[in-house]
């Protein structure tokens, strides 16, 4: 199933939890876990098949279609400002550079009195390979965040954060490419329900 089927699939199913939601929230009761755990699943699954996607289309993982897409809109910033704008550390920044420059996508050059400042370009092959990506290139849930109304997404921030709190996660993933987590192992049945 390709991105486009899955996610009309997905709007689908979530009209349908909707619809669920809507009737419960009539009758006042507490949706079951296992509804809004569910919807987690419909949504990793989204984002797993585009990301699968892109990979196959484009030949390079999700994370690095993104810098590359930044680096087109923005020729000439450097690894700081490529982390900024997509939100991961300076490291994996950095790595994705690495790898771009690696494989002929990305040329660095060093212009004025700071010899150290590093600007980034894409490369024609890098453009080009823009061009059979799918998109969006930062990912549909980034995409699907940005859409959302600000009520929608202060309320969404403060249920997820109480969740997260709940699960007591490490603060240093919530900076890693959702491309990369979406991709690293593969889940086998045994782990759906989890």
């Amino acid at each position: 199933m390709n991105a486009r089927a899955a996610g009309a699939q997905s709007a689908r199913e979530t009209r349908e939890t909707q619809g669920a939601r809507e009737t419960q929230g009539a009758q006042g009761a507490r949706p079951e876990p296992a509804r809004v755990l569910r919807q987690f699943r419909q949504i990793l699954k989204l984002v797993k098949t585009h990301f699968q996607q892109v990979e196959k289309q484009a030949g390079i993982g999700g994370a690095q279609v993104w810098a590359l897409a930044l680096l087109r809109e923005a020729p000439g910033i450097g690894v700081t400002e490529l982390a900024r704008r997509m939100d991961v550390h300076q490291s994996t920044a950095s790595n994705l550079v690495r790898s771009l420059v690696q494989a002929g996508l990305v040329r660095t050059e060093r212009k004025g009195s700071d010899r150290r400042a590093v600007q980034l370009h894409a490369q024609a092959a890098g453009l080009r390979l823009l061009r059979r990506a799918p998109q969006p290139f930062a990912g549909l849930l980034p995409q699907a965040l940005a859409r959302l109304d600000a009520a929608t997404l202060m309320r969404l921030d403060a249920d997820l954060g109480a969740l997260l709190a709940i699960l007591q996660t490490d603060a240093h993933s919530a900076r890693e490419p959702l491309a990369v987590i979406a991709m690293s192992g593969s889940a086998n049945e045994n782990d759906l329900h989890s």
